[in-house]
């Protein structure tokens, strides 16, 4: 079953084109990198596929829905992390999750077991404002996975993580269809067995291997 199905997709800052015609199938349970140097679009793409962005022009479909007619229908399908963090600098770690917990009608019960999948446990009463770069990243990541979405969406979900990133991202990836930008492309080739490379807004290819663009 295809999770994302996305035809033409275009957008363009004023008289700028960010992204130019990309088209994209992604099945259920699959993982796919996307790649690019800064500027290629990735943060771009990843945001409509996100539902935080609509395109200039172009189509998209995520399971089987209209992204942007049906939204709202989608938001507990999806999963999120931006290159911000989004977090509530004067709230606790544990704080944040019970917030998001309440916006989306999870039980609280779920910020323990999503501190403890993120490795935060031990920090859960610290304000999130004094938290590390990489903790904030990491409770970023559970805010993402906190209603369990069964379609992630990480816009460089490893940055400030350290050197336990790619098993940290494996747990949370497990049984879910991933979309993942990074510049990393270790990880992106450990993570994920396909794909997508952009050049100035364009798809220059997918595979099912990582292939390097220089």
């Amino acid at each position: 079953m295809s999770i994302i199905v996305a035809n033409g997709l275009t957008h363009h800052f004023g008289n700028e084109p960010a992204l130019e015609g990309v088209d994209l199938v992604l099945d259920m349970g699959e993982h796919m990198a996307v790649l690019g140097d800064n500027g290629a679009g990735k943060t771009t793409l990843l945001r409509i596929l996100a539902t935080a962005l609509r395109p200039t022009a172009g189509q998209l479909q995520i399971a089987g829905l209209d992204a942007f007619r049906e939204r709202r229908r989608l938001r507990h399908y999806l999963g999120y992390v931006a290159h911000a963090p989004g977090l509530y600098p004067a709230l606790s770690a544990a704080e944040n999750l019970q917030f998001f917990c309440d916006l989306q009608d999870v039980a609280r019960s779920r910020v323990q077991e999503v501190l403890d999948a993120v490795g935060l446990k031990m920090v859960a009463h610290r304000r999130s404002d004094q938290l590390s770069r990489g903790m904030q990243q990491r409770l970023a990541i559970g805010r993402a996975i906190l209603h369990e979405p069964r379609l992630l969406i990480l816009d460089e979900p490893d940055a400030s993580l350290g050197p336990d990133a790619a098993d940290l991202l494996m747990a949370m990836m497990r049984d879910k269809t991933v979309v993942l930008a990074t510049h990393d492309h270790a990880l992106a080739n450990r993570l994920c067995p396909r794909t997508l490379v952009l050049r100035h807004g364009r798809s220059v290819g997918t595979a099912t291997r990582l292939r390097v663009v220089q």
